[in-house]
């Protein structure tokens, strides 16, 4: 059997379309997009066209989409841009402790700047404390920033009660949303929700990696967060990608063509997961909240007594790529910020897995993980101290 890759949350497997767009690009359309010459001319529609393609899949208008180097880059430019051109408005931010290390770091930055950052707590499952926001709310508030599908355990904050909550407000609260791990696998619209500000990354849809996009609703302020020749977007100075943004658009068509099917696709594979790892191995504990609360392609499960290193490293000598923890808060051997927030102590921290789920995967490859997983949870208790 092939490796069975379930660190889709990471980054997953561009698509195979995608592969062939881009190498094409690459090879025979790498012409710089200007007008006056015919092929930077078909170069600027080819980009025009994309960007609607992105536009399109959440509710937007064409020019409110600003390509970036990716999900990261995207959350920079939206942070740094809006409260640097806006910080004459109020120098209050709201954030939560288990959002995602791109906001949590801005928020320390501006905090170290000089700002006031409010940071909500989570309940057990992940869920922002929405009366804690609300009572967060003072009349120097101008950005509100989350995380829409968790990272660790894949819950969707409830954005149209967070949206009339900053709605309730004298003043206009801007609301910025990390969809890195949202887009494509539950249904946005950003107008329906009221985002004015959101991130989305190609490499976790099967797109090419180093390229994401920023939306920014008509009528946002972004002050310049990168300095240099303005050629082909007011805030993103210097060239594009062409190729990957290629690759990004021909993603999002693959994912949205059937978007719905897409979802309960992958939401039958990790239920699938979740319903034979607890029937086949004992004393396992889901992290985060069960069914459609949480994103369809995340399963987060601790493993009482071993270290989710371990797990990690044995199921790799099977051929099954997984991660524990969260792919960015697992470097060290400091348990996961997010789950000691939801009330984990520190060894369910440290033996928590993540199993991420792409239409790709199938159930041959669940049931051979489940079988070599229950093989090594077995063999690793056996030695654990914990357990005698």
């Amino acid at each position: 059997m092939d490796r069975i890759y379930f660190n889709n949350c990471l980054t997953s497997k561009p698509a195979p379309e995608v592969v062939k767009i881009t190498t094409e690009y690459m090879k025979n359309r790498y012409y710089f997009p200007e007008n006056f010459n015919a092929m930077g001319t078909a170069t600027s529609k080819n980009l025009v066209k994309a960007k609607k393609i992105i536009a399109d899949s959440m509710g937007a208008d064409s020019k409110e989409i600003h390509f970036t180097s990716g999900g990261t880059a995207a959350n920079n430019l939206a942070i740094k841009g809006y409260l640097t051109a806006n910080s004459h408005k109020g120098t209050h931010i709201i954030c939560s402790v288990i959002d995602y290390p791109d906001i949590l770091t801005n928020a320390a930055f501006f905090e170290s700047s000089g700002f006031d950052v409010t940071y909500l707590q989570a309940d057990n499952e992940g869920f922002i404390d929405l009366k804690q926001l609300k009572e967060s709310i003072r009349e120097d508030t101008i950005l509100f920033m989350t995380t829409l599908g968790n990272h660790t355990v894949g819950t969707i904050q409830p954005l149209k009660e967070i949206r009339e909550i900053l709605d309730s407000a004298v003043q206009k609260i801007t609301m910025h949303i990390d969809a890195c791990e949202a887009y494509a696998r539950i249904p946005l619209n950003v107008n329906e929700l009221g985002i004015d500000l959101m991130s989305i990354s190609a490499h976790k849809i099967h797109g090419p990696q180093g390229i994401g996009a920023l939306y920014q609703r008509n009528g946002i302020k972004l002050g310049l967060v990168q300095h240099g020749v303005n050629r082909m977007d007011n805030l993103q100075t210097g060239g594009l990608n062409i190729a990957s943004i290629a690759g990004f658009a021909k993603a999002v068509e693959l994912a949205f063509d059937d978007l719905d099917a897409n979802i309960t696709k992958i939401r039958e594979l990790s239920d699938y997961l979740l319903s034979k790892i607890e029937s086949t191995i004992p004393n396992t504990l889901l992290n985060g909240p069960r069914g459609v609360k949480r994103a369809p392609h995340n399963i987060n499960i601790s493993f009482d007594y071993i270290e989710g290193e371990a797990i990690m490293m044995m199921m790799d000598m099977f051929g099954v790529s997984i991660s524990t923890g969260s792919a960015c808060a697992s470097q060290g051997l400091k348990p996961n910020y997010v789950l000691m927030a939801l009330g984990r102590n520190h060894e369910q921290s440290h033996s928590s897995m993540k199993f991420t789920f792409s239409r790709y995967n199938t159930i041959k490859e669940i049931d051979y993980t489940v079988e070599k997983l229950a093989e090594v949870v077995k063999e690793l208790r056996s030695r654990s101290p914990l357990c005698n």
